[in-house]
């Protein structure tokens, strides 16, 4: 096992299986090193929301979408 997913392991109890994590968990990934942006350390670390936590996350998600995608309409380059 890699050094830089060790951390993972202590972290979410699983490693790198595939599939969802139990509910409430947290999910931990460092990018390996030949694919850094300019040798900088990056690590991504993904919480899993459940219950009412997790509706308020996909309401407030699906709102900056929209605000998203009308700013793009509104600023649109294309002739």
């Amino acid at each position: 096992m890699a050094a830089e997913n060790a951390g993972e392991i202590r972290e979410n109890g699983y490693g790198n299986l595939p599939g969802i994590a139990p509910e409430g968990g947290v999910i931990s990934y460092n990018v390996p090193e030949g694919e850094r942006p300019g040798g900088l350390m990056v690590r991504f670390k993904i919480r899993i929301g459940t219950g009412k936590r997790a509706q308020l996350i996909d309401a407030r998600q699906a709102e900056v979408i929209m605000e998203v995608l009308q700013w793009q309409r509104q600023h649109n380059t294309r002739p």
